[in-house]
């Protein structure tokens, strides 16, 4: 009887140690738990993430608006209307070369293409490259930038500042007529002065 009242005892004695460990075990806890569910770093992730793409955006804008520098379309309908009176340098069948009527007729044209650059000293002018009908795409396309290439030479020869001539090939795309006939061909065989816009 004593061995079990000592085991009975025991077991008590066991069990209000196990009850008091209990507070023990979960006072740890709560210290854990409560540095987590105060710990805003969930909150400051977005902030920074909503931070950087307002950041990244004001220095394009900025930038972007210099850049927005444009000659206003009353002035480039001006500038085409006297470029339209000069007239093209014309070119032969599959040729670049400036023939001795275009020398003239680009010689002519230097006068006004240079009053209009000294007036405009930050437009550019475009010269526009043309072929005729027949030939492929790619290869007209190549044809018309030589022409081109081939009138900014001569214009720089005579003066012109290179840096405000600029040149764009429409090879066969952009024909003035479109009769199969010789003397429609030669027309659309030819090299134009525009505004750059």
């Amino acid at each position: 009887m004593k061995f079990l009242l000592v085991g009975v005892s025991g077991l008590a004695l066991f069990m209000a140690g196990c009850s008091k460990k209990a507070p023990v075990a979960s006072t740890p806890k709560a210290p854990d738990t409560t540095p987590v569910a105060a710990a805003p770093a969930p909150t400051r992730a977005p902030a920074r993430a909503n931070n950087t793409p307002a950041q990244n955006r004001a220095p394009q804008q900025v930038a972007a608006r210099p850049q927005n520098r444009t000659t206003p379309p009353e002035v480039i309908a001006t500038l085409n209307s006297r470029l339209a009176k000069l007239e093209d340098a014309l070119f032969d069948f599959d040729k670049s070369t400036i023939r001795p009527d275009a020398g003239t007729a680009l010689k002519d044209d230097v006068g006004v293409i240079r009053d209009i650059l000294a007036a405009y000293p930050s437009q550019k002018l475009l010269i526009e490259g043309h072929a005729d009908e027949r030939g492929s795409e790619e290869y007209n396309l190549a044809l018309g930038d030589r022409r081109a290439q081939s009138v900014k030479d001569f214009l720089t020869s005579q003066g012109i500042p290179a840096n405000q001539l600029t040149l764009i090939s429409y090879g066969k795309e952009r024909p003035v007529c479109t009769d199969e006939t010789e003397a429609c061909w030669q027309r659309n065989r030819r090299a134009h002065v525009t505004a750059a816009q």
